[in-house]
Order: C-alpha cells, then structure tokens, then sequence
C-alpha cells in the first residue's frame, strides 16, 4: 500500500523550506551555490550573496507549480538472516573453550599490533 498527504503548516498556507546548502569558491573566483539533495539546484554568482540569492530565485521558480508531499510505503517483510544461525551453538559443551581460544588469540594478535605501533613510533622519532 502507498499513501501520501500533502506538507502542510496548519498556521497558514506558506510554508518554509530549509534546504542544506553547499556553497563553493571556484578556481575563477566567482561561487557556486547547489542544494544538497538536489544536484540539478546550482547557481553561480560573483560573490556567496549572488549565487545564494541566484539559487533561491531558482528554487522559488521551481516550487512555484509545485509541491512538497509525504509518501509512505510498507516495507516489505524480509527474513532476517541471522535468525536462522542465532544461538546454534548455546548448548555446545565446548563452545566456552572456543570463545577462550578467539579471546586468547585476539590478545595475542593485540600485542603484537601495539609493538608494531611502538616500533613505527620508535623509528618515526629517529628519523
């Protein structure tokens, strides 16, 4: 099932939009303005001020025979994979001698990571 409602301020009719901007310097020092989200929104201008004002122009253009809903869609109901393995192993007698081999083995692999770390410091700082 889809389903949608129109955006509305319940206070009254016009509603405000915010809208994440990224504004860049470009290598011939004018600026560019584009809505993130919405890659075919640019604008360039001379200054920050000029490409903002130029894309709120182009934003306002484009609203203007349109309109902002909410659509809502039930998502379809997938197995959940790990469910099937989950707790395969809660009755294994020897599952706890294995946890302790990983964990013996993880400190082990640790140690060595941090003399290696200890080791490319120590040479760093000779250099």
């Amino acid at each position: 099932m889809i389903s949608f409602s129109p955006s509305k301020n319940p206070d009254n009719d016009t509603s405000k939009l915010t809208y994440s901007v990224l504004l860049e310097s470009e290598s011939d020092g004018r600026f560019s303005a584009m809505v993130l989200g919405l890659t075919d929104c640019k604008s360039s201008g001379k200054t920050e001020n000029e490409a903002l004002e130029n894309l709120q122009q182009l934003l306002q253009k484009r609203l203007q025979n349109s309109r902002i809903v909410t659509l809502e869609i039930n998502s379809p109901q997938i197995d959940n994979p790990w469910l099937k393995v989950a707790g395969m192993y809660n009755d294994n007698p020897l599952f706890d001698e294995v946890l302790a081999d990983i964990e013996a083995e993880r400190r082990k692999l640790d140690a060595e990571m941090e003399e290696h770390y200890k080791q490319m410091d120590a040479e760093d700082g000779v250099k």
